[in-house]
Formats: C-alpha cells, structure tokens, sequence
C-alpha cells in the first residue's frame, strides 16, 4: 500500500503541472489585468510602470517558468487586486466553503441513504414512486433557481432563515466554523439545502438501484431462507454490499460539491472560495484563479486517494496496491 500511496503522490505532481499550465496559458489569454486594475486616466509610463511590478512585462513562457519556481517553495504568487499571497486569500475562505459542502454531503447522505432504501424496497408504493419523482425534480431543476425560490420562500415571505452571510463564527482548533451557534445554523442552512439537492437526488437513485440488485441476489435469497429477520438482511447483507459505490460516488461527488460551490456562494452571498473565485475573474486577478485551481486539483487528489483506501476497507477483495492503478 506504501508504494501505491508513492505512486500516486507522484502522478499527483504531473497532473498538477499540466493543469497549471493550461489554466495558466488559459489565463493568459483572457485579457489584460492592467486594463482592469489601472484608472483608465492614467498615462502610458503609470501603465509601464505597473506591468513591470507585477511581471506582466515578460514573455508567458518566463512568466510561467517564475510561477513554477515560487510555486515549488510553496507561494504561488501576489493577489493582483489585494497585493496579499493568493494561497493566504484562499486559505482564509477555506474554511467556509468546506462547511458549506460538508453540510451539504452530510444532508445529502442522512436523507439520501434512506430514502433509497424505502424507494428500492417499495418500488410501487405511493412512497417509493414519490421519492423518485422529488429525485427527478431534484437533477432537473437549476442550482441558482432553487437558490432564488429558497430565498423567497423562507426569508422574504415566511421570514424564517437569513438569506445571505455566513453569521458569527468561532474558532476550533484555529479554524473558524459556524455551525456552533443557532445563528450560524440558520445562516448555513438554505446555502447547505441548496448545494445539497443535486447530490440528495443522486445518491437516492444510486441507493435504490442498488437495492433493487442487490435484492436479487443469492446471498440475499440465502440469508432469508435461513429465517433472519428483514432489518437484519437489509442493514447487514443488503446496505453493506451496496455501500462500496455508494461510498465511492460520495467521496468524488464531495470534490465537485467544492470545486463548483461557485453558483451557491454568488447566489447567497456564502464568503467562500466560489465567491473569491468569481470576484477574481471579474477583476482577471491571475494569481488567484491559478492558484484556487491548484488548491482544488490537489484537493481531488486527497480525496480519490481517501475514497480507494475506505473502497479498499469495505470490500476485503480489493488491494489498492494489487489494482494496477
């Protein structure tokens, strides 16, 4: 396991460089920052002057090459906009938009997983048959739209949740979180459903397209033939071999909930890495994109190299180490 761990590590790093350079040249090719950062009445030598501090005097390729110097003793440059080290712009928003899609994930499970199972167990019933119809609205409808009914809904017209901010925080562990207060519990919650719906529906059709097999199989059969109880086939025999995709599905769908948070944090105003990605492309602040896209790549990384370990724990068949991978 030790050698597949390395050599995913180092996979790790080849995927980083080419992703660093095609956002990197992709940026490149957006626009000029100066046309953005600079007062349109400034004269030509403020302009020259300008471009020469931030090194956008220098061919692309140069530009690349002292990226990837400084990036290899951990800084990956100067916010253009807030002449602050855009992984510290980063880092201080971390912590909201990983609440936010924790909440999410954490939603998504507690009521996925569940309502799979009665869906995969009652097909026909009037149950079953409506928790698949809400999984059909739940994929069809549009994030930001259910963002916007959410907010009608609960906070202009019932008055009941805050529709914007992420409320007080406290700090655990040096990191500030807050969902340790009612406050902050109602300012995460229409964000946290929002982000969640997509994911909710998801794993209720996998949950229940994974019963429905897993019913028919024979270890099932067996099990029922030899008079266990129907709870204890479904948790013990049926929920356990159907958790290995499902656990699988989670662990990568948790990296999109991250990566693409973006839409529920313009939508709610969330003052996470989504919402300092978008405010960052308005103002083309190059740093930054680049290196919130890194972050995120290594983030995927984490997390497909967690999900194949826990995959690995769950099904005793497979070695990470023996999947050629």
């Amino acid at each position: 396991m030790f050698v597949y761990i390395i050599r995913r590590l180092m996979q790790s790093v080849l995927v980083l460089f080419i992703m660093s350079l095609v956002v990197f040249v992709g940026v490149f090719a957006i626009g000029n920052p100066i046309d953005i950062l600079i007062n349109p009445q400034a004269d030509q030598e403020e302009i020259a002057r300008a471009t020469r501090s931030l090194g956008l005097d220098l061919p692309l390729a140069e530009q690349y090459w002292v990226f990837l110097k400084q990036a290899a003793h951990g800084d990956l440059g100067n916010s253009f906009a807030f002449n602050v080290p855009a992984i510290q712009l980063i880092l201080e928003r971390m912590p909201a938009t990983l609440e936010l899609a924790a909440s999410a994930m954490l939603i998504a499970i507690v009521l996925g997983i569940p309502l799979g199972l009665w869906a995969g167990l009652k097909p026909d019933s009037v149950a079953g048959k409506t928790i698949m119809t809400g999984s059909i609205l739940g994929f069809s409808l549009p994030t930001f739209w259910v963002g916007l009914m959410l907010i009608m809904v609960f906070s202009v017209y019932l008055g009941w949740l805050p529709s914007s901010g992420r409320g007080p925080t406290t700090e655990v562990f040096g990191v500030a979180v807050s969902f340790l207060s009612w406050t902050g519990l109602a300012h995460l919650a229409l964000p946290a459903a929002n982000l969640a719906l997509f994911k909710l529906s998801l794993i209720i059709r996998l949950t229940r397209a994974g019963t429905r097999e897993a019913l028919q199989q024979d270890y099932v059969k067996f099990a029922r033939a030899k008079g266990l109880s129907d709870a204890r086939v479904i948790f013990v025999h049926v929920l356990k071999n159907i958790l290995i995709p499902i656990v699988t599905v989670i662990g990568l769908e948790f990296g999109s909930v991250i990566a693409f948070a973006v839409v529920t944090e313009s939508v709610f105003a969330w003052p996470g890495m989504g919402k300092l990605l978008i405010d960052s492309i308005n103002m083309l602040d190059r740093p930054v994109i680049v290196a919130y896209l890194c972050i995120i790549v290594m983030l995927f990384i984490f997390i497909n190299l967690a999900v194949d370990l826990v995959y690995s724990l769950l099904d005793p068949r497979v070695r990470v180490g023996e999947t050629g991978r």
